[in-house]
């Protein structure tokens, strides 16, 4: 009797108990693969406030331009001297 006992046990584990914990957990990570509505929300609020910045930015831009128009060179020399070199290289 004993010896049923157990067998039972061990088919009841392998037909139902394997196929489910398999089941379930597959389910699992085919779920967590996307992101969630509050992750993608997030990420729609960072987008709306990175456009607004950048259109900030140019505003900015647009006025300090009105006042000086050669801020850009005076702001990044080296940029300005990195654009000439390379420049140079292409003309030869």
């Amino acid at each position: 009797m004993d010896i049923d006992l157990t067998a039972v046990l061990i088919c009841g584990f392998l037909f139902v108990g394997m196929p489910w914990l398999f089941l379930h957990y597959s389910s699992k990570f085919r779920a967590a693969k996307g992101i969630s509505q509050q992750d993608e929300q997030l990420l729609d609020d960072l987008y709306s406030a990175a456009r607004r910045l950048d259109a900030r930015l140019e505003s900015i831009e647009r006025i300090i331009a009105a006042d000086n128009p050669n801020w850009k060179e005076s702001a990044l020399p080296h940029q300005r001297t990195r654009e000439l070199e390379d420049r140079r290289e292409h003309h030869r």
